[in-house]
């Protein structure tokens, strides 16, 4: 599970910011709820978003953490997200990453029933060198603004011990290939980054 991300204004982050303030949606953003660029990022803020303009290049775009529902919805899990109603379309067509300098997760310890409880515990967690972590996401839009969910997969060896699950983090390299419409998401995915560096926060 992902529900809090770290933003520095490093020189690459600054651009990446620089890059949406041109998106015709800053304005309509600011007119509500306002754009978070730096520092700990929570669901429902509006951040910077990678994803394909309506010609199919990449660009950057303020979106809102989460779908709305019953209840906010943060993540999906890439198991089941190309047959979950609510993420079939978004995982075929309407994929995104979020640029994170890395994000934060507690430690989950089993209790005496066997059941998991989240501690005080918690973690920086970030791919083994690098400075940026990409964050895999599907994006759609609501009353006519973009909103985005985080893609969670299994964790790597290292941080199996903080919690059962983790981010779909790619390298850079691959962030055009996976905002395509046209790419299969499904075969990007042996690209996961999984060997992650960690610290408590």
């Amino acid at each position: 599970m992902c529900c809090r991300y770290w933003a520095d204004a490093s020189p690459e982050f600054r651009e990446i910011v620089e890059e949406m303030n041109r998106s015709s949606l800053v304005d309509k953003w600011n007119k509500t709820t306002g754009i978070t660029t730096y520092g700990e990022i929570c669901p429902s803020n509006v951040v910077p978003v990678i994803a394909p303009d309506r010609n199919g290049r990449r660009a950057v775009f303020p979106m809102k953490w989460g779908y709305t529902g019953r209840s906010l919805l943060m993540n999906a899990r890439v198991e089941t997200a190309a047959v979950k109603p609510t993420f079939r379309e978004d995982w075929k067509k309407h994929r995104c990453v979020v640029p994170a300098s890395w994000y934060f997760e507690w430690e989950h310890l089993t209790g005496n029933d066997g059941c998991s409880q989240a501690s005080k515990q918690k973690y920086m967690i970030q791919p083994r060198g690098s400075s940026m972590t990409w964050l895999c996401g599907l994006y759609r839009i609501e009353e006519g603004l973009p909103v985005f969910v985080i893609l969670t997969r299994e964790p790597g060896e290292s941080i199996r011990f903080i919690h059962d699950r983790m981010p779909l983090i790619l390298p850079e390299n691959c962030i055009g290939d996976w905002i395509r419409p046209d790419t299969r998401p499904e075969d990007l995915l042996g690209d996961a980054l999984t060997d992650m560096i960690f610290e408590k926060a």
